[in-house]
């Protein structure tokens, strides 16, 4: 059976628009907490079973074109060396940030299946119920975000310490980079081989950079990702307030471009002349009434015209305060909304 999802990301015309959405499995759906309860996050996110059921209900409940494997960007960096918690009220936080020589020569690479091995198994579970016209991403975080995350310890406003490392010490940023990809590319390859038929990277960060920097300290990784990675799967490319790097971003064999709600969908995609794209709707939209959810989502399907290659999805992750039934209904408004 042809999956609609995957028809876009090669550029096809398809018989409704696709549409899946960022954190559709997340805190905002009642679902998600009886599966985790009092679980830890970081335990959750190792737990087969209730990443792949968080996952499965996700798309049951809402009836979007595409599962994503529910996990987090972060639990990769935990085998290299790093030491992750996730704290109430500030989010993940490493004890041991990278911030000299002597750390990055300390990371360890190893094979995904020995690093991570429950990534293959959740897989597993989610096919074993996925319904068969449903297609299933795999994910992971791009280079730079994950360095970032890695170098500051937490989130971070300015990312001081991720620019002083690559402007200081330019060779410490480029082993810290490699070491990243290396266990990237093993990690994504253990999920494709395990059956998700699409991959997104996050790269959540990157729009802080500049152009000269995003050319300088991050392209050169990228493309040494993909080329290393292949292209056995369609792989989507996310990035935020990164409008001003999507010219470069769009030189890269990724097969899909994800937008922000920031970025012109419709004027972006014919000035890059990608195949595919991905977006973009305000998810701070949901939480509004369902008139304005319906006006916004019709604004962006009427400007796409019913052009083959577009995937709808948000700007950004669903918050927590949005309402379940806005989301379906938005689901429900996009499948029903005619092509022109």
């Amino acid at each position: 059976m042809e999956k609609v999802f995957l028809q876009a990301c090669r550029g096809e015309q398809t018989a409704h628009t696709p549409i899946w959405l960022n954190r559709q499995a997340g805190r905002y759906m009642p679902e998600y907490h009886q599966v985790k309860g009092n679980l830890p996050s970081l335990d959750f996110f190792k737990n087969p079973e209730k990443a792949a059921q968080a996952t499965l209900d996700a798309q049951r409940i809402l009836g979007v074109d595409a599962a994503i494997m529910f996990a987090d960007l972060l639990p990769i960096l935990e085998p290299m060396g790093l030491h992750l918690d996730y704290l109430p009220g500030e989010g993940p936080v490493f004890s041991n940030p990278i911030r000299h020589e002597q750390d990055i020569a300390a990371l360890r690479n190893a094979p995904a299946a020995e690093a991570t091995p429950y990534i293959a198994e959740t897989v597993r579970c989610i096919n074993a119920d996925l319904p068969k016209d449903i297609a299933l991403i795999g994910f992971a975080g791009a280079p730079f975000t994950l360095a970032s995350y890695a170098i500051e310890g937490r989130g971070s406003r300015n990312y001081v310490e991720v620019k002083k490392m690559m402007h200081n010490r330019p060779d410490l940023w480029v082993q810290l980079m490699d070491k990243l990809v290396d266990q990237l590319v093993s990690y994504l390859r253990l999920q494709i081989s395990a059956g998700v038929e699409a991959v997104q990277l996050f790269d959540t960060w990157v729009g802080n950079l500049s152009v000269q920097d995003y050319t300088t300290f991050v392209h050169p990784h990228l493309q040494k990702m993909l080329q290393l990675l292949g292209n056995d799967v369609p792989i989507i490319y996310f990035g935020t307030g990164n409008s001003h790097l999507l010219p470069s971003v769009a030189a890269l064999p990724f097969d899909v471009l994800a937008f922000d709600w920031r970025t012109p969908l419709v004027s972006t995609w014919q000035q890059l002349g990608c195949k595919a794209v991905q977006g973009n709707l305000d998810p701070i939209v949901l939480c509004a009434e369902q008139g304005a959810i319906a006006l916004q989502a019709g604004h962006l399907l009427d400007d796409v015209a019913g052009r083959g290659g577009h995937i709808f999805n948000l700007g950004h992750g669903i918050i927590p305060e949005t309402p379940v039934d806005h989301v379906k209904f938005l689901v429900d408004f996009v499948h029903e909304y005619p092509a022109n």
